[in-house]
């Protein structure tokens, strides 16, 4: 299990995920989730994945091997005009690994399934994110659905639907993003630090505003532990039920 989220505000996109992996209750370990391809002035695309592990890590290098030398490979990541044509390629590529890896045929509960967040700006067209489903089909994020979820999502939403605000500081969605994630952690073994965090500002074309939150990061726990004592006193504040 894992969790990714990506959102659009009025001035970028911000992506976060994190890194834990786990093959039952007593093996974890710590998998990058978050892949970035850029061409300074021209493109920023990240890709965040969830889902079997071997399937998501094949898509990857798929993705990076077609990227590598652009003039021989075709299709690649770095040659796609628009931000709906890679999102097609994520789509295509994910099918193509999955069917490969289940060749009797893929099903609703295949074990080699996986889900894409993809998002980015291609100079000339717009910042998007796009959330791929296992069969390769996709949808793109709208004004109605500012966000995308990939992974363990139940219990980091209810406070992206209330807080979530498309004129945040981009420091105001990490502090809301860092909330999110604490509480799924909280409630779900399978998801943890570190988090990989991308901050992509409209029109830079860059991917260099990126940081890894370790255990123990300041930042990271003062919010969290700012948030359980808001949350307690809060409750402390509601009228008592009588009974």
């Amino acid at each position: 299990m894992t969790y990714c989220v990506g959102l659009r505000l009025n001035t970028g996109l911000v992506f976060m995920s994190d890194t834990r992996t786990n093959a039952g209750v007593d093996n974890f370990s710590s998998a990058r989730k978050m892949f970035t391809w850029s061409i300074p002035g021209e493109r920023s695309i990240t890709l965040m994945t969830a889902g079997n592990l071997a399937t998501t890590q094949a898509v990857v290098s798929l993705l990076e091997e077609r990227s590598k030398a652009v003039e021989d490979r075709d299709p690649s990541i770095l040659r796609q005009s628009t931000m709906f044509q890679v999102a097609r390629l994520v789509g295509t590529t994910l099918k193509e690994v999955i069917s490969y890896s289940s060749p009797t045929g893929q099903t609703a509960d295949d074990r080699f399934s996986a889900s894409v967040i993809v998002g980015g700006q291609i100079k000339g067209g717009q910042p998007t994110i796009f959330l791929v489903y296992p069969a390769g089909n996709f949808i793109e994020i709208t004004e109605d659905s500012p966000f995308f979820q990939i992974g363990e999502t139940k219990y980091g939403k209810p406070i992206l639907v209330r807080a979530y605000d498309a004129d945040m500081r981009f420091e105001e969605a990490v502090r809301l993003l860092m909330v999110s994630f604490d509480s799924t952690i909280k409630s779900n073994l399978s998801v943890g630090l570190p988090l990989d965090l991308h901050i992509y500002e409209n029109d830079s074309y860059h991917t260099d505003r990126q940081r890894r939150i370790e255990e123990g990061d300041v930042a990271y726990t003062k919010t969290t532990a700012a948030w359980s004592n808001a949350l307690k006193s809060a409750l402390e504040q509601l009228e008592t039920f009588e009974i």
